[in-house]
């Protein structure tokens, strides 16, 4: 085992015998298990992990007797959000069981580690810290699903374990009906279905792709997606289009719209940026309006969200009324 000595300001850990030989990466895994490969990982990459004094690697081995210790900012090693209460965050509805938050478009739902600090689940630690107990992960309180740091709109948590797991159990069996509003290039057909199954991008692990044929032979991973359209309204080659998500893949709206011609204004990953973009800092995507049963009755609840000042601007700077 390792032995921990820590100061206030260094925490440290004493290398057993029976760890000699190990990597610094797995050690410190061991030392830390709350924090994800990829955060240990960046912490050795910025220096932040030292052998005996040196900066060590991720692949160096141990000694019995060694000392590792961790030089970074000691709040990153914290095992779960950190409050942040300086983040606006609009209350769109709140009982006993269920909260209803309004996220901006720029705030990411939620880190992988105490280092993220302006998260909307640095926000629940501040203001609804109970939740910190409630979920799967300890990164994601109360939180039943998420949105993509630049996508707007409704999120779902849940204020019991018990509310949780019956609402994430209607996300499972895709009872949750969520609308979204997105801006888009093009003036395609008035309404559509887009099915094309999902995978990693092997070449950018940030995107998704779509699969136009079976990947069982190559033994990859894809998830199957279908997303339903319909034209809201159309001007200067643009379309305002109000979409439903029968499934929930990572990025799925953004990779099935720019797949049939039609990314999102100001989709920088999935887009064929630069075009006018209309000064926007995001893409134009909102979630707009959620469709669940409530997890006390089971009764139909149904929550609708407007669209935030900047994205109206938009609209009115493309000509496009609603």
């Amino acid at each position: 085992m390792a032995d921990q000595a820590a100061s206030a300001n260094t925490p440290s850990w004493w290398v057993s015998p029976e760890w000699a030989a190990a990597r610094l990466d797995g050690f410190v895994r061991r030392c830390l298990p709350h924090l994800s490969r990829r955060s240990i990982d960046q912490a050795i990459d910025e220096k932040s992990i030292l052998i005996n004094g040196r900066v060590g690697r991720k692949g160096d081995r141990l000694s019995a007797g060694d000392w590792v210790s961790f030089c970074g900012h000691v709040d990153w090693l914290a095992d779960q959000p950190l409050p942040t209460a300086d983040l606006e965050l609009p209350v769109i509805y709140e009982d006993e069981s269920i909260l209803v938050l309004d996220k901006p478009g720029g705030v990411a739902t939620h880190g992988f580690s105490a280092r993220y600090h302006a998260t909307l689940a640095n926000v629940i630690a501040a203001r609804w810290p109970d939740l910190l107990k409630i979920g799967k992960s300890r990164w994601e309180p109360g939180l039943v699903h998420r949105l993509d740091a630049e996508t707007s709109g409704l999120i779902l948590a849940a204020k019991t374990q018990a509310a949780f797991d019956r609402l994430r159990l209607q996300f499972r069996r895709h009872e949750i009906d969520k609308t979204y509003w997105a801006l888009v290039w093009g003036d395609g057909n008035d309404e559509g279905v887009i099915d094309f199954p999902l995978a990693r991008d092997s070449r950018d692990r940030r995107r998704m792709r779509v699969v136009r044929r079976s990947l069982k032979a190559k033994r990859e991973r894809f998830w199957p997606a279908l997303t339903r359209y319909r034209k809201l309204g159309a001007a200067r080659g643009l379309s305002l289009l109000e979409i439903h998500m029968a499934t929930g893949v990572t990025h799925q709206i953004r990779v099935h719209l720019a797949a049939v011609g039609q990314p999102i204004v100001g989709d920088g990953l999935y887009g064929t940026e630069p075009k006018e973009i209309f000064g926007l800092r995001r893409h134009f995507l909102h979630a707009k309006a959620l469709l669940f049963r409530h997890p006390d009755d089971n009764r139909r609840f149904e929550i609708e969200d407007q669209l935030p000042h900047e994205l109206i601007e938009v609209l009115k700077r493309a000509g496009i009324s609603r």
